[in-house]
């Protein structure tokens, strides 16, 4: 879509909002005024651009008659080309998901036990990166290892302004990889070993639409560490999507109410990530690369504790402050993804 096309889209935009009748549906109204933000930057940059424009055609008409409008026409000129760098960035195809929460699962892989533990220390991680940034947790269903680490965790993640989760965090799937001596090793030797973490927008309800007859959904103990029972009612509750075989869990709740509805927020984003990742893959057939950044088959990150270093294999990042990033100072890590997401779509659109 060019630029005019947004310039119209955006007046169009504002005609609807302005209508009473339109904010009688939730829903739409929300869809509308999500747009209507996106673009809102775009117009905003335009109109200062010709607003500058504009007011440098009259400086340097009036420079011929006072020269005290020469200099005001120079400082205009400069500002024309930060404006049009900018403006070209905002024209970029942003990632339709960029405004929404997650919901991210960390799974114990590679490593047995240490591998639980370092799923507890990438929670922990995230947790306090979200803290940083005033976003709300939430976390949905969990089983704990025998150490205290987490075979299986899902939180969900909502932010409270107007930059969505997904923006910052969805580079973060993948397998993360860690090196260290684990707790468990009585000779001090660094082991490696991974955990593997999965990120999906939150679907709305209205993205998703699920036919109650086409889940099956069974019911059955929570279990905790070791497998002992930790309820006495069949409180758990396990929903298997029959038509793409997508299968949640959750028991973290007392009541098999509260399990199904997380349960069944964890299917709609599942399914929502499968229909855009089918719909990705065919929009991308013909091309003959992907974005690196966004492939989840790979192992993303090293988390190498002897030397205190980070490093993010996709696009070369590597910091000696560990501890940091453990502790939640993650941004520099993820704005070095951005930067290279956006580097990439700028040669792409040159």
């Amino acid at each position: 879509m060019n630029l005019d096309e947004l310039l119209s889209e955006y007046a169009e935009l504002e005609q609807q909002l302005a209508d009473p009748a339109v904010h009688a549906d939730q829903n739409k109204a929300r869809t509308l005024g999500r747009r209507y933000r996106q673009l809102t930057p775009i117009v905003g940059t335009y109109r200062e651009l010709e607003g500058v424009r504009s007011d440098l055609t009259a400086a340097k008409e009036l420079a011929a008659e006072d020269e005290g409008f020469a200099e005001e026409a120079v400082q205009l000129e400069e500002r024309i080309p930060k404006l049009e760098e900018k403006l070209k960035h905002l024209l970029i195809p942003r990632d339709p998901n960029d405004d929404k929460d997650i919901i991210m699962e960390i799974k114990q892989g590679e490593g047995g036990e240490e591998s639980a533990l370092f799923a507890g220390d990438l929670l922990r991680m995230y947790l306090r990166y979200a803290e940083r940034l005033g976003w709300k947790t939430e976390i949905i269903d969990a089983q704990h290892s025998d150490l205290g680490g987490y075979k299986d965790v899902t939180v969900a993640i909502k932010a409270k302004g107007e930059e969505g989760v997904w923006s910052r965090l969805k580079y973060e799937g993948g397998v993360h990889r860690v090196q260290r001596v684990p707790v468990t090793e009585s000779q001090g030797r660094i082991h490696t070993s991974a955990t593997g973490v999965l990120v999906y927008p939150e679907a709305e309800e209205v993205e998703v639409n699920i036919d109650p007859n086409e889940l099956r959904i069974d019911v059955y103990r929570s279990s905790g560490p070791g497998g002992q029972s930790v309820n006495t009612t069949d409180s758990a509750v396990r929903i298997t999507h029959l038509p793409t075989g997508v299968v949640v869990s959750c028991q973290n709740e007392k009541s098999q109410l509260q399990n199904k509805e997380s349960a069944m927020r964890i299917l709609r984003a599942r399914l929502l990530a499968v229909a855009q990742e089918q719909a990705e893959a065919a929009a991308q057939a013909e091309r003959k690369s992907q974005v690196r950044t966004m492939d989840r088959s790979e192992r993303i990150r090293t988390y190498n504790f002897p030397e205190n270093r980070i490093s993010d294999h996709r696009v070369g990042f590597k910091a000696y402050n560990l501890d940091q990033v453990l502790d939640g100072e993650l941004s520099a890590v993820t704005q070095a993804l951005i930067d290279a997401e956006m580097a990439e779509k700028l040669a792409q659109h040159s």
